[in-house]
């Protein structure tokens, strides 16, 4: 099965090494996290893609972390990635997608690191990270796993 990518290794050579992305993009971006995140906060009924979303800037982030990009001192990393497992388990027991208040708080700075650097980091490291990333999860579908991946099945909809 071919898993389709966002970026090609082309783009990450064209992409600048001394600007960020466009602001456009990290706009849009940082906002469907941030929609992603309200709705797993309040939504009645969040959708697997809100956890999606979120789950991304957590991916991303460890990444970054993993190439140095930036530093994870406090374990908010670790922390964030246990949050959205519970919340993936929730949805198996009782059918909503939920995050608890530490989950909730956790996951807002994540939000807020994240949106730090993105908006630092030059476009082609980003990229770089978003295609690392995208690979790490194509490999994770495919039944590759690393010690420290924690997988949730993929969610449906009762």
């Amino acid at each position: 099965m071919k898993l389709k990518t966002t970026y090609s290794l082309m783009d990450e050579l064209l992409a600048s090494k001394d600007h960020p992305l466009p602001e456009a993009h990290i706009k849009h971006q940082l906002a469907q996290m941030e929609k992603g995140l309200h709705a797993l906060e309040t939504s009645p009924n969040p959708t697997e893609r809100d956890w999606e979303v979120v789950s991304d800037a957590v991916n991303m982030l460890e990444t970054m972390v993993e190439l140095g990009a930036c530093e994870d001192g406090s374990g908010l990393l670790k922390d964030a990635i246990e949050a959205m497992a519970l919340a993936g388990q929730r949805h198996f027991k009782h059918g909503v997608i939920r995050l608890d208040a530490k989950g909730i708080v956790t996951l807002r700075a994540v939000l807020e690191d994240y949106a730090m650097v993105i908006q630092a980091m030059s476009a082609r490291s980003m990229i770089h990270c978003h295609r690392v990333t995208e690979k790490k999860m194509h490999d994770i579908l495919k039944g590759k796993t690393r010690p420290q991946d924690v997988v949730v099945k993929k969610l449906r909809k009762k």
